[in-house]
């Protein structure tokens, strides 16, 4: 991929990447346009070794989606010592209070494996088959995933009524 073909697909797929990430983090924009922005860097620095068998936007997806676990290991390795040093989260306070609150919430409670191909399935569009490529899984393993995601969505926003 040429540098033209990058900053192209940049330009058509920085919005749609940037509401994945945000539903993955749960309505938090901070969160998730630092995650975005990092994946972009990840994504060009790595140009040289980017294979044209497949769609571009998928191996863009894989790297934004692999940064996103980094950050949550990061972040549980972090939690503690906020816990312990008596600071409280309130990165999500402002970003609850609109119109998808209850279902940022429930995501929220999803494992993160669960939560990525739920939200790349109904809000990127794509495949069993992409999803496996972006998430290094085999198809079996998504299908697995989406089907506990949407039982356990359900559930969490059923108990929400």
């Amino acid at each position: 991929m040429t540098r033209e073909q990058f900053t192209e697909m940049v330009q058509r797929e920085q919005e749609p990447l940037r509401r994945f990430l945000l539903a993955l983090c749960c309505g938090d924009r901070e969160e998730a346009d630092d995650i975005a922005q990092e994946a972009l860097v990840k994504a060009y620095l790595s140009l040289s070794d980017y294979e044209e068998r497949g769609k571009g936007t998928a191996w863009l997806y894989r790297i934004a989606y692999r940064t996103f676990l980094d950050f949550c290991r990061s972040r549980s390795l972090l939690q503690p010592l906020e816990v312990m040093n008596g600071q409280e989260d309130t990165t999500y306070a402002a970003d609850r209070d609109f119109c998808y609150q209850s279902l940022y919430l429930a995501l929220e409670k999803l494992p993160p494996k669960e939560r990525s191909a739920l939200l790349l399935f109904y809000i990127g569009g794509y495949s069993v088959r992409e999803i496996a490529g972006i998430m290094d899984a085999t198809e079996d393993a998504v299908k697995k995933r989406l089907s506990r995601g949407r039982e356990k969505l359900k559930t969490l926003l059923e108990d929400e009524k």
